[in-house]
Formats: C-alpha cells, sequence, structure tokens
C-alpha cells in the first residue's frame, strides 16, 4: 500500500469519542461525500457515494449509531470498486450535519470537534504523499467555501495551509513537513507520524550530505581553477624574465607554487621559511597575478 493509504487504514481504525465529535465526523464525510439523491418510494433520500471501504464502514456505522437509520449499501466493481450508501432523508439528519449547506449550524467549538471535522475530511477525499519523495498533504473539496473552513480549522491548531483551484474543485494543502506531522498527530495517526518523522530523518541527513559533498566539490573547483591560473600567471612571468626582478618574498612564493600546484594556500604558507598565514600567501599570489596581468596589456611595463 502506498503511505497515503496507510494513513487512512490507521485513522479508520479509530471513531472519535462523543457524540459532539461524531457529528462532526459524519458532518465533514458528509461534506465530502454525500449528495441529495431522488425522492425514492415517497421519501427523500442522501446519496453517498465513496471508493473507500473504511469511509463507507464508518458513514454506515455513525449514521446508524447516531440516527439509528437503517443504511442501504450496495458495492459496484468497474475498474475501481466503489460503494454507494442509501440513507433516509430527516430533518433531524438534514440540520445535525448540515445537509443543507448552513455550515453556521455545525458546532466545531471544542478542539475534538475540529479534530474529528479534519479527520472526516481526509478520510474521504485526501492524500498525503511519500515523505521519502516530497511533502504534501491535500484535501479535495467541491467548493471553496468548503476549503477555507479547513483552512480555518487548521489554522486554530497553529498551521498555515494553503487553498488553490483545480479544474472544478477547490484544494485544501500542507506543504510543509513538519506542518503535515502535526496533522498526521491531529488524526491520530501516530504510527503513520513516526514512519514519516523517520524518513524526514534520512532524507535530512541525505539533502546535507548533498549539500556538504557540493560545497566541497565546489570549494576544490575553486581551489584548482585559482591554483591553475596562478601556475600560469608565474610561466607567464617566467617566459616574460620577470621573475627575476621581483622582490624575494615573491620570488619564494612563485617558486613553491610551481612545485606544489595542487596545495592549499594554508599548506603553502608553511612550507615558506619564515612561514606565512593564508592571507599573506594570497596576498602575494594575487600581487603576482596583477603584475602579469599589466605585463600582458602593455609588454613594455615592468616592476613599478
Amino acid at each position: 500500500m502506498s503511505f497515503s493509504q496507510d494513513v487512512k487504514q490507521e485513522i479508520a481504525g479509530k471513531l472519535p469519542q462523543g457524540k459532539k465529535a461524531e457529528l462532526a465526523y459524519l458532518a465533514a464525510m458528509f461534506m465530502q461525500c454525500a449528495r441529495r439523491g431522488p425522492i425514492s418510494d415517497g421519501a427523500p433520500y442522501i446519496l453517498f457515494h465513496t471508493e473507500n471501504f473504511q469511509a463507507a464502514r464508518i458513514c454506515f456505522t455513525l449514521t446508524k449509531k447516531l440516527f439509528n437509520i437503517e443504511v442501504d449499501v450496495s458495492a459496484r466493481t468497474s475498474q475501481i470498486q466503489t460503494y454507494l450508501l442509501k440513507i433516509p432523508d430527516s430533518p433531524e439528519l438534514t440540520e445535525s450535519l448540515c445537509i443543507n449547506g448552513n455550515m453556521d449550524a455545525l458546532d466545531l467549538s471544542g478542539q475534538e470537534e475540529k479534530k474529528a471535522f479534519l479527520t472526516g475530511a481526509f478520510l474521504c477525499t485526501g492524500s498525503v504523499s511519500d515523505p521519502s519523495l516530497s511533502y504534501h498533504l491535500e484535501i479535495v473539496c467541491s467548493s471553496g467555501e468548503r476549503a477555507s473552513l479547513l483552512r480555518s480549522l487548521a489554522s486554530s491548531f497553529g498551521m498555515k495551509a494553503g487553498v488553490v483551484r483545480r479544474k472544478n474543485h477547490e484544494v485544501f494543502y500542507l506543504k510543509d513537513g513538519s506542518q503535515i506531522v502535526d496533522m498526521l498527530g491531529i488524526m491520530d495517526a501516530h504510527v503513520s507520524l513516526m514512519n514519516m518523522e523517520n524518513s524526514r530523518i534520512v532524507r535530512d541527513m541525505r539533502n546535507s550530505i548533498n549539500r556538504r559533498v557540493n560545497c566541497e566539490a565546489a570549494n576544490i573547483r575553486k581551489t584548482v581553477s585559482a591554483s591553475v591560473r596562478q601556475v600560469e600567471d608565474i610561466r607567464f612571468l617566467e617566459q616574460a624574465g620577470v621573475l627575476r626582478e621581483i622582490s624575494p618574498k615573491l620570488r619564494q612564493i612563485a617558486d613553491a607554487r610551481l612545485d606544489n600546484p595542487d596545495l592549499p594556500l594554508k599548506d603553502l604558507g608553511e612550507m615558506l621559511d619564515p612561514p606565512v598565514g593564508k592571507s599573506g600567501v594570497n596576498h602575494r599570489l594575487r600581487k603576482l597575478s596583477e603584475l602579469a596581468d599589466r605585463i600582458r596589456k602593455d609588454p613594455a611595463c615592468r616592476i613599478s
């Protein structure tokens, strides 16, 4: 199974405690997967359609428990197994689960109710990427109002979620790894949370090592490039007959660089007598390069 499927299987095994939280959980599921169906046998029905077996099971269980309503369940298999729950509508069901679209009537004042609502919404239309590849959690909503409600609930837990339009849907999303971990904690997906944390540690270590290797490789390229340029300048001064005219200190560093073209500046300075620090070595080599540049521009030029 994918990481997203693992998360859903884990959270589906833990129903919320307390009637308010159960109502919030079921309301989120109805918000994501339910629609009013045609009147059948003279009575109105709500149709709950999902490809997720756990969501169908929980919807059946909570509807029966909270409203004592008998639910008709049918399954269809084409390329994907789908489940359709036919639920007799009633004023209490409509009002309690905000099937009439009045989300203000929903009681989400408590932390447990907010957690339950986010969990129910994710179970129905949510997904989360494999943390070893990327950090992305999303819940697809049918309207901007519903996506904004999820963002508001996430904000109450300190998460900064985004909402983006994708085709005919609004998508609530999180892209920060630490906030996705927080979301998994809110949904009581603690095993998945630990698996993600382990993946984050491995990924962060790999990225850190890659950054260090890239930095060291860049430093090596920079050092080698500088050394090649220094040797070229010294060879140019040698061919121009200028090395015998320069000061003993510059001649000493020129000879040391020619004999040790790959040596870092610090080690090169320690070879001199007396030893010279890295900045001193760099200063002398820079003077040689500046002299070489002047003579290239004006061959008649000599040491001033």
